[in-house]
């Protein structure tokens, strides 16, 4: 992997953007110009160790061979039609991810935002037309310290005032709990309610794990009050934890599956409402829709990573290489790192606060040649793709040690 003589310096290319993108994101001064499999390149040919993965997104490493043949297929033959038209690769995408996740029907979208927004519209209409909730009446619990998107109705239930700030009105009909707690979440449902809308483990939040049985005890809940349990795995699904779904590990089946990230393999993105037959068919032609929403591209992209995971190779991977993960993380305990939360390939690591912030951190990492992104505070989230080798890992723990005894 050679990447090509660069026309600009990254810190050029870092200084050209700041006139004329949004400064919405504040990333890593890495400029990146090429990638294979768990490495990428700057556009000086400086090479890095990827432990963040798109945050999930990656879960298959860069440019993993079976998904770009399937792309190359793909964009040689058809690549949109919108939804005005049948195409022939959506059938089997919805077939495949339907068996795969044991769920009767799917909404296909492309962010996973669209699908939290969608599985929220759902929920509603589901409310009105199968529970019987008054119009206009229809309430959704979360929980606190979410994260489910950046949009005006997601930001209405976040709990962080940097992502809600100077975006309201925010839009009604939600009641926040606090995360793992079982008491809060039944004191909250009541006859309004049309769903529970939880992330099995809060990445955002730096991958928070709730206790055993805390899914199984809402899963409960929810079929005793007759509402829909609704599984944000976004992030935590698709082989990440060890499993193809993080609920999986509390035999928890929700009635709505939200899916993305690495749906779409690092290529396209492709998010998807995945869920029981009596709930999406509450959906008829012209309430919901979305113009790339299941186009040809995405939906060959989509069977091409539903065909990987059906292996269990990469859930394999992700729950051995976790043990190798967890024990280079114990190791560290008190010597910088004052704790850790891991499941898989997934840990959220919190770093002495006399050592640096996560930021800071996260930036002496990549002067080791190891990407990672901090979260709140001191936390650093690690999550790398599930193709990386037991010798990389070990290597990025090492680099970890070394810059947190520097």
């Amino acid at each position: 992997m050679t990447a090509p003589a660069p026309t600009r310096s990254s810190a050029e290319l870092i200084r050209a953007e700041e006139p004329v993108l949004a400064h919405n994101y504040h990333p890593l001064p890495v400029v990146v110009a090429r990638a294979e499999g768990t490495w990428v390149e700057d556009v000086e040919g400086r090479r890095y160790l990827d432990m963040l993965a798109g945050y999930s997104a990656l879960n298959f490493g860069h440019r993993h061979p079976a998904l770009i043949e399937a792309a190359h297929r793909q964009l040689d033959r058809l690549t949109l039609t919108s939804r005005a038209f049948h195409n022939d690769q959506l059938a089997e995408f919805a077939e495949r991810l339907t068996a795969l996740t044991g769920l009767d029907m799917v909404l296909p979208m492309n962010t996973g935002a669209e699908a939290v927004e969608s599985g929220i519209k759902v929920a509603r209409k589901w409310a009105y037309d199968v529970k019987g909730v008054p119009a206009d009446r229809a309430t959704i619990v979360v929980a606190a310290e979410n994260f489910h998107g950046r949009t005006t109705t997601i930001v209405s239930f976040s709990t962080d005032e940097t992502a809600r700030a100077g975006f309201g009105p925010f839009t009604p009909g939600f009641r926040i709990v606090p995360y793992n707690d079982l008491a809060a979440m039944e004191a909250a449902i009541d006859e309004t309610t049309a769903a529970v809308l939880l992330e099995p483990i809060q990445g955002e939040a730096g991958v928070i794990i709730p206790d055993d049985g805390y899914l199984a005890g809402v899963r409960a809940l929810t079929e005793r009050a007759g509402c829909l349990l609704i599984a944000d795995e976004i992030q935590s699904g698709l082989g990440r934890t060890g499993r193809t779904l993080a609920v999986e590990h509390e035999g928890v089946v929700p009635d709505v599956l939200l899916l993305g990230k690495a749906l779409g393999g690092g290529i396209v993105p492709v998010s998807a409402v995945v869920a029981r037959r009596e709930v999406l068919s509450v959906l008829h032609p012209g309430e919901h829709g979305s113009t790339f929403g299941g186009n040809p591209l995405a939906a060959g992209v989509g069977t091409a990573v539903v065909e990987l995971l059906e292996t269990g190779e990469y859930q394999r991977r992700a729950a051995e290489l976790g043990v190798v993960l967890r024990g280079g993380l114990h190791r560290l305990v008190g010597r910088g790192v004052v704790g850790f939360r891991a499941r898989g390939l997934w840990a959220g690591v919190d770093v002495d606060p006399a050592i640096g912030t996560g930021r800071e951190v996260s930036e002496r990492l990549m002067g080791e040649g190891v990407l990672v992104k901090d979260t709140h505070g001191s936390t650093i989230r690690l999550a790398p793709p599930l193709t990386i080798t037991a010798e990389e890992l070990e290597s990025a723990l090492a680099s970890l040690e070394k810059v947190l005894g520097a």
